[in-house]
């Protein structure tokens, strides 16, 4: 049996797999390809972890914000395209998610007018901008919304 972790800064992996009650070598065993020494690695960070063991960590430990946390933390062009999905409470994803619709509805008929030619102008730029952060968010709390999702659904299984 493995002993309990003492140590303080841990890191997001480490946390999923404790959280779950599992030691490395029980991890191990459940994640069949990755063994004990390369999550040690893992977790103490002398190694980042392949596309394929994160997913496999994520299903394993049900966590399926480790995929968001790779891709925007740890992968090169994640870091640059991937923004971080912040973890939040199913009514705050669903309010925000209101808000920002509202707020776009809004701004609907100026998204027309600079698109109906088919270019955006120089004087179209802020407003289109706007519009665009407005996008983004909406993007960014479907994703939220998606990690809710995954997460519950493995909480309902377990039951």
């Amino acid at each position: 049996m493995g002993r309990k972790s003492t140590k303080e800064n841990k890191n997001i992996y480490q946390e999923y797999r404790e959280e779950c009650g599992f030691t490395r070598d029980k991890a191990s065993e459940l994640l069949e390809f990755i063994s004990a020494d390369r999550i040690e690695k893992i977790e103490s960070e002398k190694s980042v972890p392949h596309p394929d063991e994160v997913l496999a960590m994520s299903k394993c430990y049900g966590h399926h914000e480790l995929c968001n946390f790779y891709c925007s933390h740890e992968c090169p062009i994640g870091q640059e395209y991937v923004p971080e999905v912040s973890i939040k409470d199913f009514s705050h994803i669903v309010l925000e998610m209101l808000a920002t619709l509202n707020s776009l509805n809004k701004d609907k008929d100026r998204l027309i007018e600079i698109s109906a030619d088919g270019q955006v102008t120089e004087d179209e730029y802020e407003d289109f901008f706007t519009i665009q952060e407005k996008l983004n968010q909406i993007s960014l709390t479907a994703d939220a919304m998606q990690v809710w999702v995954q997460n519950t659904l493995k909480d309902i299984r377990t039951k």
